[in-house]
């Protein structure tokens, strides 16, 4: 029997959820919000250890890495991302107060406590470090690791995110469908479901809109530059794209990637060398999808989201999520830390914050790969005029 994929189980754990919450009583409601209180917990000591996984070693693998396109390829990635964060930003912050029910929605969730359900029964599992100490001593290792020459502590530190990875793929990601569950079951019970549900549906076409804009932008820069059609660029794309859709996972989609990016020119040993890593440092899609939900999450209570606020934290993202892991969620797995430190989600907010973003995690990878071809493409375009640009001098000379 075919595995039924995260995106269908989501989806009906929220409906579940609001069925359970509409017709079921309390005390059966609370059974749901208990394991909730449980495993917000256990997300909240992981999130440090996820951290320290994914940043250590992605910062000393790509430190590390060797050849004249490693920082041009890792500088317009992380252009990239800024950019698609501030394009999510602008959006949000325009549309918002035009599609989203403002008043509305930070009124039903002004004072949430008041509403939700409590658990039966409460058990605190503290992290063993905060989550801006994970980060620093993350980047410090990471930084250490590219700069040493031994491999003793790379390799512990691979083998502990490969453990990290298991954790996330094995435990974190099967019960996030029933945390969801029991999430909008409570909201339900509390009356504030139909905001929730009717900021989702307008949030998920308004990411979709960001994420083809956002392509767009991406190769027709990459088209200019090149002189190549940037919409038939895109087009021999669309392979990668939809393979991206059905993987959720940028690491799987990059045989198709790789195939689709040569055949719009790229040459070889650019496209092998930039499409591997442009498939764990380069996460326009993703950081589109987070900000925008995040935006969603912050309005719905009452926080205004000034571009004081996001901006420190879109740089973040663009550094947070270095290599987050090649299975669904890796993204939000990896920014969780960033919600709660840097723009003060709680437990609640973090849970929200996933169900949206997992809801659409599919596309956000489709247009995380479709990108790496357009930023594939431009490097090959400049360190290709460069190279000629040192032949000419040298027959001149």
């Amino acid at each position: 029997m075919k595995k039924i994929g995260l995106l269908p189980r989501i989806v009906l754990a929220i409906l579940l959820g609001i069925g359970i919450g509409s017709i079921a009583p309390e005390g059966f409601v609370k059974i749901f919000v208990t394991f909730n209180h449980i495993f917000g917990n256990f997300l909240g000591f992981a999130i440090p250890l996820i951290i320290i996984a994914f940043i250590a070693p992605g910062i000393g693998e790509i430190g590390k890495g060797a050849g004249k396109f490693l920082g041009l390829t890792t500088g317009l990635a992380y252009l990239s991302t800024i950019l698609a964060g501030l394009l999510a930003f602008v959006a949000a912050k325009s549309l918002y107060p035009i599609i989203l029910n403002t008043s509305q929605g930070a009124a039903m969730l002004e004072n949430p406590e008041e509403v939700l359900l409590k658990p039966f029964f409460e058990i605190e599992i503290p992290a063993i470090m905060g989550v801006m100490t994970a980060l620093i001593l993350a980047f410090t290792l990471g930084l250490g690791m590219a700069a040493i020459k031994g491999n003793a502590l790379s390799n512990v530190m691979v083998e502990f995110r490969s453990i990290i990875e298991l954790v996330i793929s094995k435990v974190i990601i099967p019960l996030l469908p029933l945390h969801i569950l029991g999430i909008f079951a409570n909201m339900t019970y509390g009356g504030q479901v139909q905001t929730i549900m009717s900021v989702f549906a307008k949030v998920f076409i308004m990411i979709i809109v960001l994420h083809t804009l956002m392509l767009v932008l991406q190769y027709t820069g990459s088209g200019l530059l090149s002189r190549k059609n940037p919409f038939k660029m895109l087009k021999t794309m669309l392979p990668a794209y939809f393979t991206a859709i059905g993987t959720q996972s940028s690491a799987s989609t990059i045989p198709v990637t790789l195939q689709q990016t040569k055949k719009n020119g790229v040459r070889e040993k650019v496209a092998d060398f930039s499409v591997p890593l442009l498939a764990t440092i380069h996460l326009s899609g993703s950081t589109i999808t987070l900000v925008s939900c995040a935006m969603a999450v912050m309005l719905l209570n009452g926080i205004d989201s000034t571009f004081s606020m996001m901006m420190p934290f879109i740089l973040m993202l663009g550094v947070t999520m270095i290599a987050a892991p090649g299975v669904p969620g890796g993204a939000i797995m990896a920014a969780a830390g960033l919600l709660q430190t840097m723009l003060g989600f709680d437990t609640t907010m973090v849970s929200l914050m996933m169900a949206l973003y997992l809801a659409q995690d599919s596309f956000g990878t489709a247009c995380n790969v479709t990108g790496d071809g357009a930023i594939a493409n431009l490097v090959d375009t400049l360190t290709s005029k460069k190279s000629e640009g040192l032949k000419e001098v040298n027959q001149a000379s």
